[in-house]
This record gives structure tokens, C-alpha cells and sequence, in this order.
């Protein structure tokens, strides 16, 4: 069967609205079936957000020493996503950080406020993140975060694809899902984000963004579903925040 065109449009215009602040037609048609076959263009809405931040880097690279056009090019994206996915890492954190128990940690993460734990967190995974970047030739650096915002979101992808839910169902806090044609889907448009990668900056960078990627990605998927025996939406947050920035250093410790 094929694909209606205007159809496609429509899931990604709200992939689009589900990730970040960027206007979109008001309307847009919302269904939970269609948030359910959006979620295939997670990882395109991460090439528009990364191809944001890559544009407002290079365009302030000759106009300011670095790491002016990084920091530019951050508050760029955070604009643009509404810091959607830096506010999951920090309830995350204050969650896992002050819960004595998986109870006590998803109560906490309820809870909209910014916590200690939450605070440090994010300021240091922004730090690296700046620190990173900075350290990159600004053309890489640029190319860097296209990559990881692609990655990034696929990684919440796989996620919601292979991990259990945290929270009870028929919460109010119900379970983000993906089919196995959306995933697949999200996974060939990472894939060919990988392969203009490779073209861009060879096989050797590339490859080091991929396992800098998983590694991190990984990690954290180990702590949150150790401590709450699977994933709630701050979790995939962090699981973005956290795959991007193996993007980083692993391309920076390729060089």
C-alpha cells in the first residue's frame, strides 16, 4: 500500500509540534494514533533542530572568538525545542537522585520543579556539551550537532521501542509508543543522516559519534531502568541529551 504524501506531511508537521516550539498549521490534525505514527519522524525533526544549530554557528563563527558561536548556537536549539528534552534530563536526575525508592523517585519526577540533583546535572551535561563543541573546528563542530541531534533522537526511539514503561497504564502520564514500521522508518533516516556524515566527515569520525552515541545512551538507559524498572517520558530526555553528547566526544576524541 502506498503512502498518502499529504498524509506523511501531517506526521511530520506533528512530530514537529510534539518536539518543539516551531509554528506549525493550527489545523493540524491530533488523533493518539497519529502521536503513534508521528514518532517515525522523530529523528528527522532532530536534523531540522541540529541543521538550526550547525546554521547559527557557522554564521557567528567570523564574527565572534570562540566559544561565543557555540553558545549561541545552544541557546538556538534550546529556542527552538522549548529545552524540551534538558528539563526530562533534570526531573530525571532530581528523580533517581533523591528517590530512596522507585516510588519515591517517579513521584519526584512529577513534580515540575528543579531540584539539586537536576540542577547539577544539567549544568554539567551543558558545560561538556559547550566544552565539546568549543573544542571542535567549527565546520566539524557544526556537522557534530546535526549528528547528534539525529542520534539523539533515535535513541529515544529505540527506547520507547525495546524498554518497558515505567508508570502504571491508564495514567494520566500514558506510554509514548512506535510501530515496527516506525522504527524502522526512524531508523533508515538515521542511516542516511550517517551516510551524508561519513561523506562530510569520513568513516573514522562518524563511527566514533555512533559508539560515543550508544555508549552514553546506554548508560543511562542502564541507571533509569535499574532504578525504576523502565522508562517515563524525563527518561527519554535524558536518553537524548545524553546519546547527543556521545556524539560529541566521541568525534572529538576521534581528533
Amino acid at each position: 500500500m502506498r503512502s498518502d504524501p499529504r498524509l506523511e506531511w501531517q506526521l511530520f508537521l506533528l512530530a514537529v509540534q510534539l518536539l518543539t516550539r516551531l509554528p506549525v498549521p493550527r489545523n493540524l490534525p491530533w488523533s493518539d494514533d497519529l502521536a503513534v505514527r508521528a514518532t517515525k519522524y522523530y529523528p528527522a525533526v532532530g536534523l531540522v533542530v541540529g541543521g538550526i544549530g550547525a546554521a547559527v554557528l557557522w554564521a557567528a563563527q567570523p564574527f565572534f572568538p570562540a566559544p561565543l558561536p557555540v553558545l549561541l548556537s545552544l541557546a538556538a536549539t534550546l529556542l527552538v525545542t522549548g529545552a524540551f528534552h534538558e528539563d526530562g534530563l533534570a526531573d530525571m536526575a532530581d528523580g533517581i537522585g533523591g528517590g530512596a525508592d522507585r516510588e519515591r523517585a517517579l513521584e519526584i519526577m512529577r513534580d515540575s520543579r528543579i531540584g539539586s540533583y537536576g540542577a547539577i546535572t544539567l549544568g554539567l551535561s551543558l558545560a561538556v556539551k559547550v566544552a565539546a563543541l568549543s573544542a571542535l573546528p567549527p565546520w566539524i563542530a557544526g556537522w557534530a550537532l546535526v549528528g547528534g541531534h539525529v542520534l539523539g533522537r533515535m535513541a529515544s526511539v529505540h527506547i520507547i521501542a525495546t524498554t518497558d514503561y515505567a508508570r502504571p497504564k491508564g495514567t494520566k502520564f500514558p506510554a509514548p509508543s512506535v510501530t515496527p514500521d516506525g522504527y524502522r522508518w526512524a531508523l533508515v533516516t538515521t542511516l542516511l543522516m550517517l551516510i551524508g556524515l561519513v561523506a562530510v566527515l569520513g568513516p573514522g569520525p562518524t563511527s566514533m559519534a555512533v559508539l560515543g552515541s550508544i555508549a552514553l545512551g546506554q548508560a543511562v538507559r542502564t541507571l533509569f531502568v535499574a532504578r525504576l524498572g523502565g522508562y517515563t517520558g524525563d527518561c527519554l530526555g535524558a536518553e537524548q541529551q545524553m546519546a547527543e553528547l556521545g556524539v560529541y566526544l566521541g568525534i572529538l576524541l576521534w581528533l
